[in-house]
C-alpha cells in the first residue's frame, strides 16, 4: 500500500443542529434572570460539546485497522484490526437503535451518527453496525479487503 487509505468517508449529521439550537436557547434563557443561569449556562455548554463531539463521522482504512471517528472534537473513536472481522452486511438499523454509539442487547455495539443505513460487523464475540450514508461502499471495501 502506498500510505494512502484505500477507503475514508466522512458523513456530516444534522443533529449537532439541534444541540447548538438547545444551547441556544439555554443561553438566551440564563440571560433573563440569575436564579437559573448558572444551570442554563452549565447546559449551554453540554450542549455545544455534544453537537461538536458529533458533528460527523469518519470511517478510515488504516491499514491493518478500521478506523471510527466522531468528530470535529475527537472524543469518540474506535479502531477494528481486519483480521478481527469475520462477516460484513450492508443492512438497516431501525428507529429505536437511535443515534450515537451505545450498546443494544441482543443487537450488539451501533455507531450512528443519522439515517438507518448501516454495514454490520461480525467480529465473532461481538457485532458491531456502523451508520453511514455510503453502505454500499463501505461494504464492497471491507468484503475486497478481508478477501485479500
Amino acid at each position: 500500500m502506498d500510505g494512502l487509505p484505500r477507503y475514508e468517508h466522512t458523513q456530516v449529521g444534522r443533529i449537532h443542529w439541534l444541540m447548538f439550537g438547545a444551547a441556544g436557547v439555554c443561553f438566551v434563557g440564563a440571560l433573563g434572570g440569575p436564579q437559573t443561569a448558572d444551570a442554563l449556562l452549565l447546559l449551554a455548554v453540554v450542549f455545544t460539546f455534544v453537537g461538536a463531539c458529533f458533528r460527523s463521522l469518519t470511517v478510515r482504512d488504516e491499514g491493518d485497522r478500521l478506523a471510527l471517528r466522531y468528530g470535529p472534537l475527537p472524543v469518540f473513536s474506535k479502531r477494528i484490526p481486519f483480521d478481527s472481522i469475520r462477516a460484513v452486511e450492508a443492512t438497516r438499523s431501525d428507529l429505536l437503535d437511535g443515534w450515537g454509539v451505545h450498546w443494544i442487547p441482543g443487537r450488539g455495539w451501533i455507531w450512528n451518527l443519522w439515517g438507518l443505513d448501516c454495514v454490520r460487523l461480525d467480529l465473532g464475540t461481538r457485532v458491531l453496525r456502523i451508520g453511514t450514508d455510503d453502505p454500499q461502499g463501505l461494504e464492497s471495501f471491507l468484503r475486497e479487503r478481508l478477501a485479500g
